[in-house]
């Protein structure tokens, strides 16, 4: 169950007033369920660079936010940078990080396009995922002759904005235009050599990059370029589609790099651009020594590469993530020219640290002893997703187990696949123990809302019967998810290392335990709903899951006994 994160790279025209650079940025954190992750100022091109992260519709509500408010500091008619620019806020890109797609983005995005427009009256273009015309998709065209040419093309049919098409008027002037849309996340990333050489990280660099490098007479480097029949120089391409490439020699460090930027990360991960480098270098006589990251990354770019590198390895990729992308940053040198802290270069793992603790942050003492508090929160619904959770575990530990022996290398991608499911199961069933939580959290809110109009009475009665049928639902999608953990475990004490059985045979009553104690928790809270049919139709479900895990704890353990 991933949770949904929008990253926002909007760019301000204004790099010199830090008051109002402020201003905007205080609007974007005003909204809640926002972290605001850096600030990057330029002198030179008088442009701030902002990132912020959050959910789909804290980001847009921030976003837009932060749009206002540059309209109502930034005067266009004053404006002037090194950078192009068209408006107050001259671009604002929506970047799906976790939980969301790229589509779903570009919704986003026409959709916060269209109320700027509304709302705010500022023109606005949308570009890449966003485009309503294959041409807009560069940026480069939303904003061909910049803020100067909006006079001619703001009431054009071909060249206006895609919200907010009027006559160039005053108010324009003062905001000027801005371009929203959706893309994929960039990835800045260096590759180190054991050259010192420019011209051969260059070399690399074109080998690999999409636009490659220019075809020359008689196929020598010294050649002259072929042009085409207009006059353009004709390119061959180079390995790598979706990326920009480089090379270059850093005085700091004494080596030269392949300096790349990888556009389209679905296409081009960075474990595949990683070993292409590596490959075009190799034939070059020169090796990859280690890389480097500019910037920050989701977490997918590290778990993805860290699967990779263990299934090279023949090796089950069902072990934590901390596992998985400690295997990526060894594996491609993330750590060669200083220390690589996945906590401060991981965009899920920022975000984390901005919010409030969980349930499951806390040690097993911890968790144990926080359950013995007066508090009545966390109770039995939290208690039995977190067995789920360890039966889960239990399953996976079998399975890595298993795929790790050397009389089951032939069989070691089944044992991972299992594990693989097993961990998700386990991610799935930890999220649910805070989430139980949180819903009887909600109940106990509801009861501190006025009661003293028939007006308030009314609404009370509406939120405590939906607060009540939240309560009800998340330990029956407990129950559904421990009994998920049987078909993990069953395989494991029937096909799995015959001396980790009774580990499969733990895990089988550990899940048994959760749906058990899920289910009492289904019953009390539907006890409390006014519509009856809704209420008997969840202990139903509830009623006939029971039975099955039953019917299959019963089945796993016979396997288990028959092989003690």
């Amino acid at each position: 169950m991933k949770k949904a994160i929008v990253e926002c790279v909007p760019n301000f025209s204004e790099g010199r007033d830090k008051a109002k650079i402020k201003e905007i940025t205080d609007a974007i954190e005003s909204i809640e369920g926002i972290s605001l992750l850096d600030v990057d100022p330029g002198e030179a091109t008088n442009r701030t660079v902002v990132t912020f992260v959050g959910s789909p519709e804290a980001v847009v509500e921030a976003a837009f936010q932060g749009i206002r408010k540059a309209s109502e500091v930034i005067d266009m008619r004053q404006h002037h940078g090194a950078h192009p620019r068209m408006g107050a806020t001259d671009v604002c890109p929506l970047i799906p990080v976790s939980g969301i797609t790229l589509e779903e983005c570009a919704a986003l995005a026409r959709r916060l396009a269209e109320r700027v427009a509304t709302e705010l009256g500022i023109p606005t273009y949308c570009y890449e995922a966003a485009a309503f015309r294959p041409e807009r998709k560069n940026l480069a065209v939303c904003r061909e002759g910049e803020y100067e040419a909006l006079a001619v093309k703001m009431d054009s049919e071909e060249k206006g904005p895609d919200f907010g098409r009027r006559p160039f008027d005053e108010a324009a002037a003062r905001t000027g235009a801005t371009t929203i849309g959706a893309r994929d996340f960039l990835i800045a990333v260096n590759f180190n050599l054991n050259t010192t050489s420019t011209r051969r990280a260059n070399a690399i660099a074109f080998d690999v990059r999409e636009k490659g490098r220019p075809m020359r007479e008689g196929g020598k480097v010294t050649g002259k370029p072929v042009k085409d029949e207009e006059g353009k120089t004709v390119m061959i391409p180079g390995t790598l589609k979706g990326t920009k490439a480089i090379g270059w020699y850093i005085d700091e460090y004494g080596i030269a790099q392949v300096s790349m930027n990888i556009t389209d990360i679905a296409k081009v991960p960075l474990h595949v651009a990683f070993d292409e480098v590596c490959r075009k270098a190799d034939e070059r006589g020169v090796r990859v020594t280690g890389t480097e990251i500019v910037g920050l990354v989701p977490k997918r770019t590290l778990i993805d590469a860290g699967k990779y590198f263990l299934r090279k390895q023949r090796r089950s990729v069902g072990i934590p993530d901390r596992e998985i992308i400690r295997i990526a940053i060894k594996s491609m040198g993330l750590d060669q020219l200083s220390e690589f802290d996945p906590r401060q270069k991981v965009i899920e793992y920022l975000i984390e640290d901005h919010e409030e603790k969980k349930l499951t942050d806390l040690t097993a003492r911890g968790l144990a002893e926080e359950t013995a508090s007066e508090s009545p929160a966390p109770g039995g619904g939290s208690i039995s997703a977190y067995m789920g959770a360890l039966g889960a575990a239990l399953g996976t530990m079998v399975a890595n187990l298993s795929a790790h022996k050397a009389a089951y290398d032939d069989r070691w991608e089944e044992f991972s696949d299992v594990a693989e499911k097993g961990q998700e199961l386990m991610e799935d069933l930890l999220h649910l123990v805070d989430e139980d939580t949180a819903a009887f959290n909600r109940i106990m809110a509801v009861f501190g809302m006025p009661k003293k109009t028939e007006e308030e009475k009314k609404a009370r009665a509406e939120a405590l019967e939906a607060a009540t049928l939240y309560a009800t639902q998340v330990p029956l999608r407990t129950m559904k998810k421990a009994y998920e953990v049987f078909d993990i475990v069953e395989k494991m004490a029937a096909t799995g290392n015959p001396a980790s059985v009774t580990d499969a045979g733990v895990g089988t009553l550990a899940a048994r335990a959760a749906v058990r104690g899920a289910g009492l928790n289904v019953r009390i809270n539907a006890a409390g709903l006014k519509d009856r049919s809704a209420a008997d139709a969840l202990v139903a479900e509830a009623s006939e899951i029971e039975k099955s895990a039953e019917s299959r704890e019963n089945a796993i353990l016979a396997i288990v006994h028959s092989k003690m």
